[in-house]
């Protein structure tokens, strides 16, 4: 028996999902479970809203347990949502959600896919949420998935009403519901048919809450129909519970602070009929997940079962030759059936995983710019000793190429020894046509609610489809299988030990302007600097500003060189304001020899997460405002991470951040004192220290809390939040959605809303997103409430800001969103907030 390994690396756009990282060893125990799986042919759908959302536990059970084929389709990547790690919003904290959902389903074990829909934000309704999004084109795209996965089953997370307490999440029900309907009919999304075929699932069940609470609120139609599945199982083979295993899958989702303890004890989740097939007892009641459901595959049925009954967990490659002979036998089958494609590739994996391969292959750099050469590191290892009279793993070939496959081969004849690493190094030249990494969903501008992506095949994908790939190719007995990886960049850290990052493709230099936005208040000039970045060795070129008319810039230009790959150059330019100044953008143009460029580069860095890199417009916001700010010395204590204190810079004011020995010291320089958002959810300190604030109120200071949320026992244990003000007050959960609804004041004369601006409607144009969020619900007769706001059909709610006189000085609490529209350059919110820090003058 002899094995042939051909190694072929391709830089090229593939449609398949390809896993991270390197080939992971498998337990035996996990082994075993995988050949199980090969007798089952069924599948499931799982539909919500956002990461989060999914119930991992229902997850894990029909992933581990039923083992059938399950899929978490999440509408949005939460690009909306809070952010309790950093101060990424909007598309970055979108970046860190889509990573941390892949983290769980490498837990849980179902694939995940995504819609086009862009979280906007929380919203209080379906209409809300389809009309934002384009109800056609993410239906289209649920659509897409369905007929794509071809599932047995859907299950939605949520109903298509009022009970889901979240437009996304009732619009996800809503979805689902209609796309179960129609994605067998092939008059409908009939350009999708050039890729796939109509599909129609069995049923669909809504994975209710509660049955007493369904029971006591269910709308019409959906009276009994109701049945319980016992979900909180321990397996033997993994050593684990699914409890277990749910808990470290949604405990993934950092950025949100859903860690969760284990359940280990029973666990009934419910399911409720929808449309489709009667269901009596269980889900997939009526539907045959056996090899019955493939013509002609008797023979695969009996393969399968002699695989398992003769599995030996302490010599795993004794089933290789079986399982050879599993796939030659699969290969006779209709190759188009998608099980009998998903059997062949999880064989191929079982091969893999039976005979402890590990292959991977490292490019010495984690990035590389068009037409560069860079150097790759392959190694290959073999643990398994070969049963019986079996030949060795033997490499034969390995083949180098790039772009439409042209390259170089290498014939070798080695055996690969057990536990011996077999290295080989060469160079690998990145095609001049290739594009920068930029994640395929944000290549254009977000449109009304949802990115836009041409690219019908990329539709659904978690992430872009790897740069650079390697396809490990193993011949035995004449039958190839091939193990597809993306290169990766190996580095060892002395705290987290081996460590990957993605290898990515950049421009040649990109700009990152050193603030977001710039307000001018006056027509005084201000300096941009800019810090330009070599994507390659030896680039020079010039950067110019490009500004809006009534703008004007000093130099026109400068020059930058930079030698090695990796260096920067800090460049400044004199912005100044004329009398016809419009608002706009200010965008950073690089030119070379080789061509002009207009993108910055972002890293988000987090340990949970691969490193992911974005390639954003070098561009930053000028904003024109009447703002007079009497405050000029601001300390700041830092919560789950913002910009606001950048805005403040921006005012001229001078930020001191504040931590526990400096809130020990002497407050009383301070014009004001701000918190953070969420910072007494993230400072355990804060509660110690919280007398400290109110005495440097009661002594004259000005205290601004921004939001907090409530303790919450459904989604982690936390301990009581301490007394934030100097009178009673307590924080819910109400908000405003509406970035545009009306704000009443309630006492047009308060200093607040006069001194030093005077604060009108005006002020509230141009918001982003939403009003508030997180409002106090009741206080004492000491606090008054400056607005009152409300979204449409509801009651007006007076606490988005709070403010109370204490001996000397000023208490403010508010959950209006300055943390959102500051940094997006907002003039009113600039003009409010600093009222609200000039209190104390």
């Amino acid at each position: 028996m002899r094995f042939l390994v051909a190694l072929l690396l391709i830089c090229t756009t593939l449609s398949a999902q390809v896993p991270y990282g390197p080939i992971k060893p498998t337990p035996a125990g996990d082994i075993l479970s995988n050949l199980k799986k090969l007798n089952v042919l069924g599948s499931v759908l799982y539909v919500a809203a956002h990461p989060d959302d999914e119930n991992t536990l229902m997850l894990t059970y029909l992933s581990k347990e039923r083992l059938v084929r399950t899929a978490y389709l999440s509408l949005t990547r939460g690009d909306g949502g809070q952010n309790l790690i950093g101060a990424e919003q909007g598309e970055n904290i979108g970046m860190i959600r889509t990573q941390e959902l892949l983290a769980a389903r490498r837990v849980d074990g179902p694939d995940q896919f995504f819609s086009r829909a862009y979280d906007f934000g929380f919203s209080k309704s379906t209409d809300e949420a389809l009309q934002t999004w384009g109800g056609d084109k993410i239906l289209s795209d649920v659509v897409w998935v369905i007929r794509k996965y071809q599932p047995d089953v859907i299950i939605t997370r949520f109903p298509p009403d009022a009970r889901a307490g979240h437009g996304h999440h009732s619009a996800s029900g809503f979805l689902a519901e209609e796309a179960f309907k129609i994605s067998g009919d092939p008059t409908k999304f009939p350009k999708q048919l050039a890729y796939v075929k109509p599909w129609q699932a069995k049923r669909i069940l809504w994975n209710a809450y509660n049955p007493g609470n369904f029971m006591s609120n269910n709308a019409p139609g959906e009276s009994g129909n109701l049945i319980g599945i016992e979900t909180g199982l321990y397996n033997p083979l993994l050593g684990r519970s699914y409890g277990e295993i749910a808990a470290e899958s949604r405990s993934q989702h950092r950025s949100q602070g859903f860690g969760v303890s284990a359940n280990r004890d029973k666990k009934v989740d419910y399911l409720l009929l929808k449309n489709g097939d009667p269901v009596q007892k269980d889900p997939l009641d009526g539907i045959d997940v056996s090899w019955g459901r493939v013509k002609g595959s008797g023979a695969v049925q009996m393969q399968v079962d002699q695989l398992i009954a003769n599995y030996k967990p302490d010599q795993p490659a004794a089933s290789v030759p079986a399982l050879v002979t599993l796939y030659g036998s699969l290969s006779k089958l209709d190759t188009t059936n998608i099980y009998v494609r998903a059997k062949r590739q999880d064989v191929q994996t079982l091969l893999q995983q039976t005979l402890g391969l590990y292959v991977e292959t490292n490019p010495t750099l984690y990035a590389a710019t068009p037409g560069e050469t860079i150097l790759i590191k392959t190694s290959v290892v073999s643990r398994a000793e070969m049963p019986g009279n079996a030949s060795p793993v033997t490499l034969a070939t390995i083949r180098y190429a790039t772009g439409t496959l042209s390259g170089k081969d290498t014939t070798l004849t080695q055996t690969l020894k057990p536990n011996e690493v077999i290295q080989f190094t060469t160079t690998l030249t990145i095609p001049k046509t290739a594009k920068p990494s930029q994640p395929y969903w944000l290549e254009k501008p977000i449109d009304k609610g949802t990115f836009q992506v041409d690219n019908q095949q990329l539709i659904g994908l978690p992430e872009n489809p790897p740069v650079c790939t390697a396809a490990y190719t193993f011949e035995i007995g004449g039958q190839r299988f091939t193990f597809t990886r993306p290169l990766v960049y190996k580095s060892t850290d002395p705290v987290e030990g081996e460590t990957y990052r993605p290898f990515i493709i950049q421009p040649d230099v990109m700009a990152n302007l050193t603030e977001h936005v710039f307000t001018f208040a006056d027509d005084k000039p201000k300096t941009a600097e800019v810090v330009v970045q070599a994507g390659r060795a030896s680039v020079s070129g010039t950067l110019q500003l490009e500004v809006p008319a009534g703008w004007k810039v000093s130099p026109a230009s400068m020059p930058f060189d930079l030698k090695n790959k990796g260096d920067d150059q800090r460049v400044s330019f004199t912005i100044t304001p004329m009398a016809n100044a419009v608002d706009g953008k200010l965008r950073a143009v690089m030119k070379t020899a080789d061509g002009t460029f207009t993108t910055g580069i972002r890293t988000i860095a987090y340990s949970h997460i691969p490193t992911q890199t974005l390639f954003p417009p070098a561009e930053a916001k000028l904003v024109k405002l009447d703002v007079k700010v009497t405050a000029k010395n601001i300390g700041y204590i830092v919560g789950a991470g913002d910009d606001v204190p950048a805005a403040l810079r921006q005012m001229g004011c001078r930020v001191t951040f504040l931590g526990p020995t400096e809130l020990a010291g002497n407050l009383s320089g301070y014009d004001a004192i701000v918190t953070g958002v969420r910072a007494y959810n993230t400072n355990d300190w804060m509660a110690r220290l919280q007398p400290r604030l109110l005495e440097y109120v009661k002594d004259g200071g000005n205290l601004i809390v921004q939001y907090v949320t409530p303790p919450s026992s459904f989604l982690r244990n936390e301990p009581p939040l301490p007394p934030l003000g100097p009178y009673p007050f307590k924080i819910g959960r109400d908000r405003v959605t509406g970035e545009d609804a009306a704000m009443t004041f309630i006492d047009p004369q308060h200093p607040l809303l006069n001194t030093p601006n005077r604060i009108t409607q005006a002020d509230f144009s141009g918001w982003i997103q939403e009003r508030g969020i997180y409002f106090a619900q009741e206080w004492s007769k000491e606090y008054q409430p400056i607005f009152s706001a409300h979204d449409p059909n509801e009651t007006p709610k007076e606490g988005s800001l709070l403010y109370a006189d204490y001996g000397k000085g000023h208490f403010m609490y508010t959950g209006l969103v300055f943390f959102r529209e500051l940094p997006a350059g907002v003039p009113g919110a600039y003009r409010l907030f600093a009222n609200m820090i000039s209190a104390g003058k």
